[in-house]
């Protein structure tokens, strides 16, 4: 269900709503309430055929018809397109169906005018870009809902998962989600959250990672007035989501003593707010998630041993893209469909030599390094069949290390059949990118010398131990 009320819509142009007879039940181009300044009378569109106050749109490329016979939502973007007075409008869409009771009764078009986006700076462009985005990706949350029905995949281990889900989400019990950045630790979270049936004011979410290690305790379990200098009586995330469900990501970066105080939760239902004498006691389901293997996080003392025990009965472990190839492609099929709509582009497939890549790359981004690949191929693709060619500048080095260790750049380059990057790609020479590869490079080396304990890898780097975690999530180390 999309809560129109709660989008941000301060960015958009116009609104349009049809019927299922697409007939035009309300337009703000032509609403004098909203453009008085426009000549154009509303009388003359409403109650009209779509179709005949823009005929230069044709129904098997439309956004409303696609819609309405799919339910899907539809983004598209930079369609030009004529009304029957001869004006000219180029516009970024969105356009969802209005579902009552279960039946699709209409849809609404939400439209970005960019018919003089060009005269707009760089800066703004982008920022323009950006903000439609955004708000398109929140629309299809919206509509998902985070359901389990939004968890693509043909892999048997991850239907299993989805099948374990489901049934832990209707349990008290905790449950442990685990597996490497980008793998869908969060989707899996918000599946059950969406599947339990807990109202959202009673959901609370926190990244255990964006919080300073000295403010993390106070936050989750609230303050005691007095309890340091300027504190006062403050409730807590968890007297928050009492009755509910508490999803805490990024589990291991919770620091040691706060971990005990969460297994106190889990095994009492008891906790005793910062600088307080008393207990206070709560009911809250517990999700959390790591993005590392918990034996690992245990051996380097990121994780409480008793605390892994408690959660260890409802544990869920996504495997990384490169162990479920069956996906690969299916994901790689998805993205391209999504992204034709988005940038209206006519991509049907990728060659053999870049299926080859795809199945036998490591994809240490998982899903999301999978995603952000096809959206960017699919940017500034000319062609309709996605090659090796189009790849961004950074796989085309991991490709070559892993693949031809024996040649010379140039010799794997022509060998693979990849442009020379060294004469024209600027991308290759791009300092910014360089210095962040040299980055990782270091911090990776800090983390092995210190065997994953991060306080002295900070202390290596000679940064705060905060900063530290930014960058390991930033530059996907772990």
């Amino acid at each position: 269900m999309i809560d129109i009320a709660s989008l941000k819509l301060n960015h958009l142009d116009y609104l349009l709503v049809v019927n299922r007879n697409y007939s035009i039940v309300y337009g703000s181009r032509y609403d004098m309430r909203v453009h008085d300044s426009l000549t154009l009378d509303n009388r003359d569109y409403m109650n009209r055929n779509l179709f005949e106050v823009y005929p230069s749109i044709h129904r098997e490329t439309s956004s409303f018809v696609k819609c309405m016979t799919t339910g899907e939502i539809v983004v598209k973007k930079n369609q030009q397109f004529y009304n029957d007075k001869g004006h000219l409008f180029c516009t970024n869409n969105i356009t969802f169906p209005l579902i009552l009771k279960g039946q699709i009764i209409g849809a609404v078009e939400l439209s970005q005018d960019v018919t003089t986006i060009d005269n707009l700076s760089h800066k703004m462009k982008l920022n323009q870009n950006k903000k439609f985005d955004e708000l398109a990706n929140s629309i299809k949350r919206d509509a998902n809902g985070f359901s389990f029905k939004g968890i693509l995949t043909k892999n048997e281990t991850m239907k299993k998962n989805i099948e374990r889900a489901k049934v832990l989400a209707q349990l008290p019990r905790p449950t442990l989600i685990y597996g490497e950045t980008g793998t869908g630790k969060e989707l899996f979270a918000q599946a059950m959250i969406s599947s339990s049936g807990i109202s959202k004011k009673k959901v609370v979410i926190q990244n255990c990672a964006s919080v300073p290690e000295n403010l993390i305790e106070s936050i989750l379990f609230g303050t005691a007035k007095g309890a340091y200098t300027g504190a006062e009586n403050h409730k807590g995330l968890f007297e928050e989501a009492d009755g509910g469900i508490f999803f805490l990501d990024e589990l291991n970066s919770l620091p040691y003593h706060v971990q005990g105080k969460l297994l106190r939760v889990l095994e009492e239902g008891t906790f005793r707010p910062v600088g307080a004498n008393t207990e206070k006691k709560v009911s809250v389901k517990i999700i959390a998630a790591i993005n590392v293997d918990p034996l690992d996080a245990i051996e380097r003392h990121e994780l409480r041993r008793d605390l892994f025990y408690r959660l260890s009965s409802g544990m869920i472990y996504l495997p990384p893209l490169r162990e479920r190839k069956d996906d690969i492609l299916f994901y790689t099929k998805h993205y391209i469909q999504e992204c034709n709509e988005i940038y209206d582009k006519n991509i049907s497939g990728i060659t053999d030599d870049l299926k080859n890549i795809f199945l036998n790359y490591r994809w240490d981004g998982n899903v999301r390094e999978l995603k952000h690949i096809v959206e960017s191929m699919i940017s500034i693709s000319e062609h309709t069949i996605l090659d090796v060619k189009d790849l961004p500048a950074y796989m085309h080095d991991r490709i070559i290390q892993k693949d031809e260790p024996n040649l010379s750049r140039n010799q794997a380059i022509q060998k693979k059949g990849i442009p020379n990057l060294t004469k024209i790609d600027k991308e290759y020479f791009d300092l910014k990118k360089n210095l962040e590869r040299t980055e990782k490079q270091l911090v990776i080396k800090a983390l092995q010398i210190s065997e994953g304990n991060k306080t002295k890898a900070a202390e290596l780097l000679g940064i705060p131990r905060q900063t530290l975690k930014y960058k390991i999530d930033k530059l996907n180390i772990l």
